[in-house]
């Protein structure tokens, strides 16, 4: 017993050398110090910080520096720069590509020009010391950016141009610290700008052409092994960041890179983002910040005056150069004083390459050990100055979109939204809850309903066990992106009337139904079913033919004609394929004349939509070449329909969709028909006894005059 004692007590000699016990240390830390420190509102990030620098080899050293711990904490710093670069809106970064280089040219130029002097001058270094040290107050790592993303502000313009400004400025400080490298060797010449201006073209290339190829190609080729994507996600991310250290800048900009180049391949409600963003979340990225804390010596501070006037200067030259650098972005682009505190708190954490760059000098003896003392106590002063101004103003930027988001009544409807997808095969389930997963609203309470209408007959109870235990795999698909999946089996005799009824009795507002395998459209090719669906559903309705994955969409093409924009529920459609633009990463190019689009775009405006809308004037509908001549096969088509005697409704687009069928056979196809905008009325009943027969006739009257009018063009 003695002797179990003895071994017990000796696996707890500081530090600790057991790395179970280590890893149990670990994960403790990160479950407790956010959930006390939130009591005296403290972000959680700074309690993982302040816990590193508690149990760290200059704390109470229960931890030591070791190669486990190196290796998690790198692979949490790439982790959150992955992400940075995965969650960034692609179309938002394009429209604002512009903004971000403005703001990477201040974040770092107005540090460079402040430290320089006051390094040079004022703490008397020399001048490759005073440069590299300025240049690392113009480096700035995302530490903050969990905070913004937990938010769920990660598309604000702000936060975009800020993590767009973040690899400019970095990328220009690694370069820098190569170039100062070079000089101390003395082998800046010829080669030198030869080797690196080569490497990073080749690296460019790989990432940026070779990469995505073969994501798409191994996302299509094992489609159904969803834990082998997030395997080949991590690989890439550090062969990345291997290739970046190859080309000789640091390995951050090549997991940056990474997330730039698989972004358009992974919708951002997906499975595999939702997995990403968990498991970087829960644990690589609270031992990033753990490890930056264990960095941190406290004991620096009494060594003597000189340790300290270097840290205070250098704390405050990092802080108010970032701040300058917020403040004119500000005045520039008129943004607001909370956005300018959301810029200035996401840009003005230190830690990874200033890190980087300061060990680096330190090393090849260009600074001394009061820059080395100074720059750790930077990292976490600035460090806990980011947390709270970027908590602060993010949550002020929460709480005013909520507030300016669209009346009360739309928000309710969000909060409702409920979608309903009816079966007839499994096979195509997969696909269309993959869509629904794409459109739907992250607010929205309510699960995505999957439906089947089983007939009234013997084998009906047989037919709905076997329908349960076939929706199973839909209901884990759902949950691996967070979303609730249920299911409902009805027995009805007519499919398209228990499809109608329990849209109503769920009251779903949208009904997302695939694509019949036949041939023809509407009657001939739908049958009597689908038509019975299109006229009874009034309810926003997807039909989807879906002939491929995703991730080969380059456009989408939204076909809109004329008084689409006036349908009642053309606003909900609107917002949905905006979303699919953003999820997919892709632009929208509308399809309309030319007042259509004008109250497109004031409808986007609106409701603070914000893709990139293109625009192709159509005048003459029937002319089908004129609509089809610009579509190619990876282009994603919607086409805005609308029910017979809604107030945009012309028999004339009856046949597009059918064309468009037979010769976009590889296309992804969706028929939107939004919500009802018919007028009800007492005489609807009556509608076959009046008014059919008269609405056909002059349907007829208008195909013939079409086709005599094409006869006499020709002629």
């Amino acid at each position: 017993m003695i002797e179990f004692f003895r071994h017990f007590l000796s696996e707890f000699e500081l530090p600790l050398s057991n790395p179970v016990l280590i890893f149990s240390l670990i994960l403790f830390i990160i479950l407790l110090s956010p959930i006390l420190l939130k009591k005296i509102n403290i972000p959680g990030i700074i309690g993982l910080i302040i816990s590193g620098v508690i149990i760290g080899p200059h704390g109470l050293n229960i931890l030591a520096k070791s190669s486990a711990v190196d290796l998690f904490s790198t692979i949490g710093l790439l982790y959150i720069m992955f992400i940075a670069g995965l969650e960034l809106d692609m179309n938002e970064f394009k429209a604002n590509k512009n903004k971000s280089l403005l703001f990477g040219f201040f974040t770092f130029i107005f540090p460079l020009s402040i430290g320089f002097p006051v390094c040079f001058y004022i703490l008397q270094y020399d001048f490759n010391a005073s440069f590299l040290t300025a240049s690392m107050f113009a480096t700035h790592t995302l530490v903050a950016y969990p905070i913004v993303s937990k938010l769920g502000i990660a598309k604000n313009q702000a936060v975009a141009i800020t993590v767009g400004g973040t690899i400019l400025t970095d990328t220009a400080v690694l370069i820098i610290l190569a170039i100062i490298m070079g000089s101390s060797q003395g082998n800046l010449n010829q080669a030198f700008w030869i080797k690196l201006t080569v490497s990073l073209l080749i690296f460019s290339a790989i990432m940026f052409l070779v990469i995505p190829r073969i994501a798409k190609w191994f996302f299509k080729k094992l489609e159904s092994e969803k834990h082998a994507h997030y395997i080949f996600v991590l690989s890439v991310v550090f062969f990345a960041a291997f290739l970046a250290e190859v080309a000789g800048v640091e390995p951050i900009i090549g997991a940056f890179v990474a997330g730039l180049a698989l972004n358009p391949l992974i919708p951002h409600s997906s499975a595999l983002m939702n997995r990403i963003e968990f498991i970087g979340n829960s644990l690589f990225i609270p031992f990033f910040l753990i490890s930056v804390g264990m960095l941190v010596d406290v004991s620096v501070i009494l060594s003597g005056p000189t340790a300290l006037i270097v840290a205070g200067t250098l704390s405050v030259v990092a802080i108010f150069g970032k701040w300058i650098a917020a403040f004119f972005t500000q005045i520039v682009f008129k943004y607001t004083k909370t956005e300018r505190q959301l810029i200035f708190g996401l840009s003005s954490a230190h830690a990874a390459a200033t890190l980087a760059v300061i060990l680096v000098g330190f090393k090849a003896k260009i600074l001394d050990e009061n820059i080395l003392n100074g720059t750790i106590i930077l990292i976490l002063i600035t460090c806990i100055v980011a947390s709270f101004a970027t908590e602060k103003a993010a949550k002020k930027i929460a709480i005013c979109e909520e507030e300016v988001s669209p009346q009360d009544t739309e928000k309710d409807q969000i909060l409702e939204e409920h979608i309903l997808i009816p079966l007839a095969k499994t096979s195509a389930t997969a696909g269309l809850l993959d869509f629904a997963l794409l459109i739907k609203d992250k607010k929205s309470n309510n699960p995505v309903t999957l439906l089947t209408i089983v007939p009234n007959n013997d084998q009906a109870e047989i037919n709905i066990l076997k329908y349960r235990k076939a929706v199973d795999k839909f209901i884990i698909q759902g949950s691996a992106s967070e979303v609730k999946i249920n299911t409902i089996a009805r027995i009805d005799h007519n499919p398209a009337s228990g499809i109608a009824r329990t849209s109503k009795e769920i009251m779903s507002d949208i009904v997302i139904i695939g694509w019949p395998r036949k041939t023809g459209f509407l009657d001939k090719i739908f049958g009597e079913n689908v038509d019975s669906i299109i006229n009874n559903v009034d309810k926003s309705l997807f039909i989807c033919r879906f002939e491929k994955s995703f991730i080969e969409e380059k456009r989408l093409v939204f076909i809109c004609p004329p008084f689409s924009e006036r349908g009642i529920g053309f606003q909900l459609l609107l917002q949905k394929i905006c979303r699919l633009s953003q999820e997919l990463s892709i632009p929208i190019l509308i399809y309309a004349e030319y007042k259509t689009h004008q109250a497109i775009q004031q409808i986007a405006n609106h409701l603070k939509l914000n893709p990139k809308l293109g625009f192709k004037s159509i005048l003459y509908w029937d002319d089908f070449e004129a609509i089809s001549d610009e579509i190619k096969p990876t282009d994603l088509i919607v086409f805005n329909l609308s029910r017979k005697g809604s107030i945009s409704y012309q028999s004339i687009f009856d046949k597009l969709p059918q064309k468009f069928e037979k010769s976009f056979s590889t296309n992804n196809l969706i028929l939107v028909y939004p919500h009802d905008d018919r007028q009800e009325s007492a005489m609807d009943a009556y509608e076959d006894f009046t008014a059919t027969p008269l609405t056909k006739g002059i349907e007829a009257i208008e195909q013939i005059g079409r086709g005599l009018g094409n006869i006499l063009k020709k002629g």
